[in-house]
């Protein structure tokens, strides 16, 4: 087999894999998601980002007040994924918080049924994320709102990479757990893009990583390892991390 020459065609796939599996962008499907394809998740958080960064651009560029903006910046967010991510937040919230025994709490992360914590969880990192972005986006600070969302991807990876699945089924169990090596090329990669912040993209890329490990060991101690709801709840705090960061640097 002729690696050069294949090499094209499977970042491709990998690209189309990683939109498939965390965007409701249109791209390409496929049924078999690789574990390897990992490395282009900040790819993702890249292209959403900028998507929902121009839109509070838009926003403000028309008048609209910076609350408004903040608002349609998280609205595109949520809507090209599908909340995806918000929604793991919500099971994972109910799930590790909710239930006395690890099959309890994996029953119901499972429940498609939103509870009390679920719904304290989207409210509070919610609002939080929009003070956030009102402080950036008075700032100017737009670059700021995409490299969180590029780097609220990559601890995904490393998440899959290092903790055992949680569960037998389920979204993550499907996609399969990628090598340290992918998960390593997924942080690269989110750091390629960040890196013409300098200072402000390490703060931020700290926070975001301290974030994604408290939801890991948690989720490790209550239910023995990961999933895809964790998956989702580790962007979600990784990122409002890395907002935060930003805002408290550049706002």
């Amino acid at each position: 087999m002729n690696t050069e020459r294949d090499r094209p065609v499977w970042i491709l796939a990998d690209v189309a894999s990683a939109f498939g599996l965390l965007s409701r962008l249109p791209f390409p499907q496929t049924r078999h998601h690789r574990p390897a394809a990992c490395w282009a998740w900040p790819l993702v958080g890249l292209v959403v980002g900028a998507m929902a960064a121009v839109a509070g651009w838009g926003a403000m560029a028309i008048g609209l007040p910076v609350g408004l903006a903040a608002a349609l910046v998280l609205a595109v967010g949520a809507m090209t994924t599908g909340a995806l991510h918000e929604d793991g937040l919500a099971d994972t919230a109910d799930g590790l918080f909710g239930g006395w025994t690890r099959d309890r709490r994996l029953e119901i992360m499972k429940d498609s049924h939103i509870g009390s914590y679920g719904t304290l969880a989207l409210l509070l990192v919610t609002l939080a994320a929009w003070s956030a972005l009102t402080a950036l986006l008075a700032a100017g600070a737009f670059p700021a709102i995409v490299a969180a969302a590029v780097m609220s991807r990559a601890p995904m990876a490393v998440i899959m990479a290092v903790l055992p699945h949680a569960r037998a089924d389920g979204l993550s169990r499907t996609v399969g757990r990628p090598s340290g090596l992918a998960a390593l090329c997924a942080v690269a990669v989110a750091m390629l893009i960040t890196g013409p912040l300098g200072l402000v993209a390490g703060v931020m890329s700290g926070a975001a990583a301290v974030a994604a490990l408290m939801v890991a060991l948690f989720a490790k101690a209550r239910i023995g390892g990961q999933t895809g709801d964790i998956l989702g709840a580790s962007q979600q705090m990784a990122g409002l991390a890395a907002l935060s960061a930003a805002a408290a640097m550049l706002a």
